[in-house]
C-alpha cells in the first residue's frame, strides 16, 4: 500500500490574477477573497490526483481534515486517513502541523499544493529523508521542489506507485520577500532544500535570478517590437526583456505585472486579469511575453493576469514572444512550457511559435504542454 501525504494551502495565489503579487498574510489573503478571488489549488490538485484514480486500490491518502486535503481525497474516492484538524481558515503554522504529523505517520511521498510560501513552511519541518513534490497553485513557483504542471505531478506518482526506479535529487527550496516583489523588486532567498523525484521531464529548474545583462540585443529586440507598434493595444507582460522595451520608449514599468500600452503611451499600470480583458474586448491587441530563464514557462508562472480568457481575447497569433538567444540556447533543447490552467488553451498553444531575439531576427522554437 503505497502511503501518499497530501496537504493543501486551499489559499495559495488567489492573488495572482488580482495582481496583489502574492497570497501571504491574513491581510492580503482577506483583500483577494473580498475581491472575489477564486481558490484554485484544490482545482489544481485535483488535477495531479486524477491521474491516480486507477491505482486508488493501493494507495491511501494521509493528509489533514476540510479544505487542506480530506475535501477533495474523499471526494474523489480515496481512502483516507486524517492526521491532523485544522481550523476553518488555515495559516502557515497548520501546513507546519500537518507536515509533522506526516513523517510521523512515515509516508511514501509529501505532495502539497501551493506556492513558494508553502515550500518554505514544509522545508522548515521536513527533513531530507522524506521525498516531496509540489504541484504549482502559488503566484510565487521559484523553488525548484515543483513540478511543472499539475498532470506532470501526477505522472511522478503514478510511477512510484508503480513501483518504477526513480531517483531523488535535492531542489532548492526559494521565496521572496512579497512586499518587495509587490514594489516591482524580486530579493530571492534561499531556505533550504529537499529532496524531489527526479524525474526532470516534470520538474522544474529554479528560476534564474538577476536581470539580462546583454543589453545590446535587448536593445535591438526593443527596436523590433517598437516597430510594430501601430493602433492595437500592446498587453505588456512581466519580466526583465519586456522592461527593457518599456524602457526604451520611455515609461514606468511593473517589472512582476502586466502594463498597457498604445501608441507608445502608458493606458494603465499593474492592470488585474479583469481590467486587461475589459480593455482589450472587442479590439485588436498584441501580447508582449518572455519566457522564465532556466524553466522555459510562457505562461503560469508569475503572470496570472494573463488569464485564459486574456489570451483567447488576443488570440494566438497576436502573441509576441521574445527571448535573446543566449536564453534559449540555457534551455538545452527542451520546449516552452504552457500552463495556463486551461488544458484546451494550452493544446491550442503548442506547435512551433516564433521567438523575437533581435531585430528583424527571429527563430521558430517549440511550445508544448509537460505530459
Amino acid at each position: 500500500m503505497f502511503k501518499l501525504g497530501l496537504i493543501i494551502n486551499p489559499y495559495a495565489g488567489i492573488g495572482g490574477a488580482l495582481a496583489l503579487k502574492g497570497s501571504d498574510g491574513a491581510e492580503i489573503r482577506q483583500q483577494a477573497l473580498d475581491m472575489g478571488a477564486k481558490q484554485l489549488a484544490p482545482e489544481r490538485a485535483a488535477q495531479a490526483l486524477a491521474l491516480l484514480i486507477p491505482y486508488q486500490a493501493d494507495i491511501t491518502v494521509y493528509t489533514a481534515g476540510g479544505a487542506m486535503g480530506e475535501d477533495l481525497a474523499r471526494q474523489m474516492g480515496f481512502s483516507t486517513q486524517v492526521c491532523f484538524q485544522p481550523p476553518a481558515q488555515s495559516e502557515p503554522e497548520d501546513t507546519e502541523q500537518t507536515a509533522r504529523e506526516l513523517i510521523k505517520q512515515e509516508v511514501d511521498l509529501l505532495l502539497f499544493a501551493g506556492g513558494d510560501g508553502t515550500a518554505r513552511n514544509i522545508c522548515s519541518v521536513v527533513d531530507e529523508t522524506l521525498p516531496v513534490l509540489g504541484i504549482p497553485a502559488g503566484c510565487k513557483i521559484h523553488s525548484g521542489v515543483y513540478s511543472v504542471t499539475p498532470k506532470a505531478a501526477g505522472r511522478v506518482v503514478e510511477k512510484l506507485v508503480k513501483g518504477e526506479l526513480v531517483s531523488l535529487h535535492a531542489a532548492d527550496v526559494m521565496d521572496i520577500d512579497e512586499k518587495g516583489f509587490r514594489e516591482g523588486v524580486v530579493r530571492a532567498q534561499r531556505f533550504g532544500e529537499m529532496q524531489v523525484p527526479a524525474e526532470l521531464q516534470y520538474v522544474q529548474s529554479v528560476k534564474m535570478g538577476g536581470r539580462e545583462s546583454e543589453e545590446l540585443v535587448l536593445d535591438d529586440i526593443a527596436a523590433h517590437v517598437i516597430e510594430l507598434m501601430d493602433d492595437e493595444i500592446f498587453v505588456m507582460g512581466s519580466g526583465s526583456t519586456v522592461a527593457e522595451i518599456m524602457a526604451s520608449m520611455g515609461l514606468s514599468n511593473t517589472l512582476l505585472g502586466v502594463d498597457l500600452v498604445q501608441h507608445q503611451q502608458l493606458l494603465a499600470e499593474d492592470v488585474t486579469a479583469n481590467q486587461c480583458l475589459q480593455a482589450i474586448r472587442d479590439k485588436p491587441a498584441k501580447l508582449v511575453i518572455t519566457l522564465i530563464g532556466g524553466q522555459g514557462h510562457i505562461f503560469g508562472r508569475g503572470n496570472q493576469q494573463l488569464s485564459p480568457e486574456v489570451i483567447r481575447a488576443i488570440g494566438r497569433n497576436n502573441i509576441l514572444l521574445v527571448a535573446t538567444k543566449s536564453k534559449l540556447n540555457a534551455l538545452n533543447g527542451r520546449p516552452l512550457l504552457v500552463d495556463t490552467g486551461d488544458p484546451h488553451l494550452d493544446q491550442e498553444l503548442c506547435g512551433l511559435m516564433p521567438v523575437i531575439t533581435g531585430y528583424h531576427d527571429q527563430v521558430l522554437y517549440p511550445v508544448q504542454i509537460p505530459q
